[in-house]
């Protein structure tokens, strides 16, 4: 871990239960967000947030005005971008160390 991973992440390290060993584990950690509305936009902000290293993000959708009351991944200068892409952006302006793996498609039994 590098200090500014140190300095982030210095409240989960602090928890008796998670610790530098525990934080390790979570950057280590990939994540499957099937949909990235209005869960799943928040649910992939709080994982990238909490350090998980490697997420994808599967949603054939793209962003609509009528989403973003509910969807805060997304913004009105990403109107019409697919919402894999939105959600990565906002990820990386948030924790550019997380890879993201945008999936623009609907997650149907062929692909997963």
């Amino acid at each position: 871990m590098t200090d500014d991973d140190l300095l982030r992440y210095s409240r989960h390290i602090l928890l008796e239960e998670v610790g530098v060993e525990g934080q390790e584990r979570i950057t280590a950690a990939c994540a499957l967000v099937i949909g990235a509305g209005g869960l799943g936009s928040a649910a992939a902000l709080f994982l990238a947030s909490a350090g998980v290293g490697r997420l994808t993000l599967v949603d054939a959708d793209v962003v609509d005005l009528t989403n973003l009351q509910r969807q805060i991944a997304h913004g009105m200068d990403r109107i019409g971008q697919p919402k894999v892409q939105s959600a990565r952006t906002a990820i990386a302006a948030l924790n550019p160390g997380i890879e993201v793996q945008a999936v623009a498609r609907r997650a149907d039994a062929a692909l997963l």
